[in-house]
């Protein structure tokens, strides 16, 4: 570029003196005698006779000031007419390249553009560089940050797992941890139990009766009714929009995602997807529900709620890996993984739990649902690492009592609900059943018995319960199981096929919805998993 001005500069100035050299056909001297000029021109005069003569005085006349003013003074003028030039003429260039807005901002003025630009899409400040920081300035560099805004962004803003590649199912092997076991003619992996053939053989063979299939059949019955027509459920089930006298509906009105997992989670028991089954357009309208709530960030797929938080995206993550894993659909492999995937990056990366929100330290509560959410995936062959299992094995040990017989909520202890789930994880962990600490915990959910008033520890010791089996789970079993057949409440009444059990903080957020659901499950106990200890059960349940 400046070579190219050098070249254009030379030919300039070589233009304006060729043009003063050879203005009136003269040629100037470069120094002017000016003592011979003055005196040629005082001695001499033309002949008025004479045209060539007065032609030539004419010449002379016409450029005696120049052959008059000293050669310094005249090489000043030439330069000084070219620098003018030259100035226009950069003046012309600049007017015609207007530089865009980006190019005139300074380094420093962009990064303070694009950090407002960020807080003001994440909510949030963000420190600017003390030092100075060099900055290639593209064009679209703001558009590109300022895109952040249609994103729809958790408030926890650290960097979310990696994302899983995805494979095709059909070319997958089942792997060996698969938990696969039997029940005598019964042969498949976690739900293979809830087909119809199947399910007949394990009620006869885990102790549930014609009683207790009808109880679930009236309660999936209630259940279908109280969905709302987008597809959801809600603890308080008078939201629904249809005529329900229905009492004790729940005061948690903002954990829909949970509401709806937790509503779907019987029917998938039953063996009804979306696919087949009596309430297929029923599970297919809350699938939906549940994959259009998800907020995507990343590869993770995030379903907690306002009012459930955790505790929903757990269920609702149960909920998608289950229909995946009964129905192998393509179109929820994606969702079913990507709610995995945030719950790997919720883990509590210092205690291995769960909680409220991500990264929170842990509670049994919240930790027991995330990880029956990794078992479901996992039974469907979807992706969990390694070290998310052994970030709970490292919780479980924190909040262990009894050398491991039973488990506190967020400190070791003895609580009847949190020492059924952390027995329940020990067991789908890889505890053998002759585990002195599990049979000890056994032992301790069989003294304690069925709870008449608080269903989620019944839902959870119920299947520890099943798994080991024996003479302990058939007392347990008829005492619960009798229990649910005769307080179902029955009649021609709206509120026909549910439950209303205790008063407990689960019974009153979750209502009549809550406990239906969770009595349901139970009496679903005997098929809507595969026994654990079983003879062909695998020995590792999770890759460690």
């Amino acid at each position: 570029m400046m070579s190219e001005m050098n070249d254009d500069n030379g030919k300039i100035e070589q233009n304006v003196v060729g043009t003063l050299d050879n203005f009136g056909g003269q040629e100037i001297p470069s120094t002017p005698p000016v003592a011979q000029t003055v005196s040629a021109t005082t001695a001499q005069s033309p002949a008025e006779d004479d045209p060539v003569a007065d032609e030539a005085a004419g010449n002379t006349s016409r450029f005696i000031l120049f052959q008059a003013v000293p050669s310094w003074m005249f090489s000043l003028v030439v330069h000084m007419v070219i620098l003018v030039v030259l100035g226009l003429m950069m003046l012309d260039i600049e007017v015609e390249e207007i530089p865009s807005l980006t190019s005139v901002m300074s380094k420093n003025d962009i990064i303070e553009e694009i950090v407002d630009d960020l807080t003001d899409a994440l909510d949030e400040p963000v420190d600017i560089p003390t030092e100075e920081v060099e900055v290639e300035v593209q064009v679209d560099t703001i558009s590109e940050v300022t895109d952040v805004e249609e994103i729809e962004i958790a408030d926890d803003v650290e960097a979310p797992v990696a994302a899983v590649e995805f494979e095709k199912i059909a070319d997958r092997v089942a792997p060996t941890t698969d938990l696969l076991s039997s029940s005598e003619s019964v042969v498949g992996s976690g739900v293979s139990g809830r087909g119809a053939e199947a399910r007949a053989v394990m009620v006869r063979d885990f102790g549930g009766t014609k009683q207790s299939e009808a109880a679930v059949a009236m309660a999936l019955k209630w259940i279908a009714n109280h969905q709302n027509n987008d597809g959801s459920w809600s603890f308080d089930h008078s939201l629904n929009g249809q005529r329900c006298n229905c009492s004790k509906p729940g005061s948690l009105k903002t954990s829909m995602n949970g509401a709806t997992a937790m509503a779907l989670l019987p029917f998938l028991g039953a063996g009804n997807t979306h696919k087949k089954g009596a309430y297929k357009k029923q599970v297919e309208a809350g699938l939906y529900y549940l994959t259009r709530a998800i907020k995507v960030k990343g590869a993770t797929g995030d379903l907690t709620d306002p009012g459930g938080r955790l505790y929903s995206h757990g269920l609702a993550a149960i909920t998608l890996c289950e229909a995946f894993a009964m129905t192998k659909d393509r179109q929820l492999m994606a969702p079913a993984q990507m709610s995995l995937n945030f719950i790997v990056y919720a883990q509590d990366p210092v205690g291995g739990g769960w909680r409220y929100t991500p990264k929170q330290a842990g509670d049994t509560s919240v930790v027991g649902w995330q990880l029956m959410a990794l078992k479901s995936g996992h039974m469907g062959y979807l992706q969990v690492p390694p070290a998310t299992i052994q970030g709970c094995y490292k919780f479980l040990d924190s909040v262990a009592a009894n050398s491991g017989a039973t488990y506190g909520y967020t400190t070791p202890g003895a609580g009847q609900a949190t020492t059924a789930v952390g027995l329940l994880c020990r067991m789908y962990m890889g505890w053998k059943k002759e585990e002195p600490a599990l049979q000890r915990g056994v032992d301790q959910l069989a003294k304690w018995g069925p709870s008449k008033g608080n269903m989620y520890y019944n839902y959870y010791a119920t299947q520890v319960m099943r798994h080991t089996g024996g003479k302990r789970w058939d007392v347990w079993n008829k005492e619960l199981r009798d229990y649910l057949v005769v307080s179902q409440e029955k009649g021609n009444g709206h509120s026909s096929g549910s439950w209303t059990i205790g008063s407990d903080h689960g019974a009153r957020s979750g209502g009549r919805l809550y406990t239906t659901t969770l009595a349901t499950m139970i009496l679903e106990v005997y098929y809507r998993h595969m026994p654990i200890y079983a003879s062909q059960a695998a020995e590792d349940e999770f890759p460690l």
